[in-house]
């Protein structure tokens, strides 16, 4: 009975053995096709013009890729190394409808797809203008003075959201700035103090495929970079009617000067004020020389308070005419008498020397002087206090 036993557990064993056995022999599994597919996705419309083509393939390499416009041309691209993916080489541009065909080798052999998609066509294109607080474009490498704005001017009012998020600005070394929108189509960039001398700005403005405006889009991109020279601060004190100038916090001259006689006048309807505002201007340009017209902010030539006169080695300060300049006629009165319209008149030696040292951004701080605050319209930026400033960023 035991050897019976023992010769059915042998037998149990060995019939195990073999169904292990053709386990082992399982068929291999089936072959892949490569499986194409395109971004944009097939029947896409409205894509975003700054997005690129691209074709990638599992499961195989590709063999082929044509990306072709309405036109028949062919949109340039490059493929990875391992030929898994093909990436155009520029945007898909606006307003293209693309048919895109690909060849794909995989295990089963070669398999070919086709798609088509189309961009977004912009009702119109709006550019920016990157300047500085002196209306200026700005150029590669241009040098400017510590106390330099971003100007932003578009063509037509935006989103100052999408905007202000397509505008990247980096400064080495580095600093935080803000936005400030005088209204939709301007917006102004500085950081809450002056800057470093040798800092360098970089301006990149990536509107391009941005949605700017109800059914306005970017025309371009736009890439600059700027530097910051010496702090040349000069600082005008109606207190003691002179002008100290420094460089790098290094008092390098003093200058006696006459500023606004202070006061208004109404003329022809209008008020006209004719102190020197208190604040911190900045150098916009410099002119020699300059005919001043007094009936360019509404005070007539001949109404007995005007003037219309040739001026040499003027720097000015605000988008309405106020200059530091010479003036030899006011030499009497610099230092002790204020007696001009608003400008900061000094001797010609030293308007021809203040005239040589200046560059725009260079600062002109104004202090213990009358009248109503400078205005930002007026190139008053840094007068805003900073959580103004901020407030002003809002969108």
């Amino acid at each position: 009975m035991a050897l019976r036993r023992r010769e059915l557990l042998i037998g149990i064993a060995g019939a195990g053995g073999l169904a292990l056995a053709g386990c082992a022999g399982e068929p291999a599994p089936p072959p892949k096709p490569a499986v194409i597919r395109f971004d944009p996705a097939a029947d896409a419309h409205n894509v975003d013009a700054r997005k690129p083509g691209t074709v990638k393939v599992a499961d195989g390499t590709l063999r082929n890729v044509e990306w072709i416009d309405e036109t028949g041309r062919s949109l340039p691209g490059i493929s990875a190394p391992d030929h898994r993916s093909w990436t155009s080489s520029e945007p898909l541009g606006y307003g293209h409808t693309y048919t895109a065909k690909a060849v794909a080798q995989g295990e089963t052999g070669e398999v070919s797809a086709t798609a088509t998609c189309s961009t977004v066509l912009p009702d119109r294109l709006i550019d920016v203008s990157l300047r500085s607080a002196n209306k200026v474009e700005l150029a590669e490498n241009d040098t400017y003075g510590v106390g330099f704005v971003l100007v932003a001017h578009f063509d037509e009012p935006v989103n100052r959201e999408v905007a202000a998020a397509r505008i990247k600005i980096t400064t080495v070394p580095a600093v935080t700035g803000a936005w400030y929108w005088l209204d939709d189509q301007n917006a102004h960039w500085r950081p809450e103090r002056y800057y470093a001398p040798g800092t360098k700005i970089t301006v990149a403005a990536e509107l391009f495929g941005a949605p700017l405006a109800e059914g306005g889009y970017g025309l371009r991109d736009q890439r600059v970079s700027v530097l910051i020279g010496p702090a040349h601060v000069a600082i005008a004190d109606d207190t003691t009617k002179q002008i100290e100038v420094f460089e790098n916090g290094n008092l390098v001259r003093t200058m006696p000067t006459s500023m606004g006689k202070g006061g208004t006048a109404v003329v022809g309807g209008n008020v006209l004020s004719f102190w020197t505002r208190p604040g911190v201007y900045t150098v916009l340009d410099c002119r020699n020389p300059v005919t001043m017209d007094s009936s360019s902010y509404g005070l007539p030539v001949n109404s007995g308070m005007g003037y219309r006169t040739t001026i040499y080695h003027a720097v000015r300060i605000t988008h309405d005419g106020i200059y530091v300049h010479e003036l030899a006629g006011s030499m009497w009165a610099q230092g002790n008498t204020d007696v001009s319209h608003g400008c900061l008149n000094i001797s010609p030696d030293d308007a021809a020397w203040f005239y040589d040292f200046v560059i725009p951004g260079d600062v002109v701080e104004v202090r213990n002087t009358g009248g109503d605050p400078l205005d930002i319209w007026q190139n008053g930026d840094w007068t805003i206090a900073w959580p103004d400033w901020l407030r002003g960023g809002a969108v």
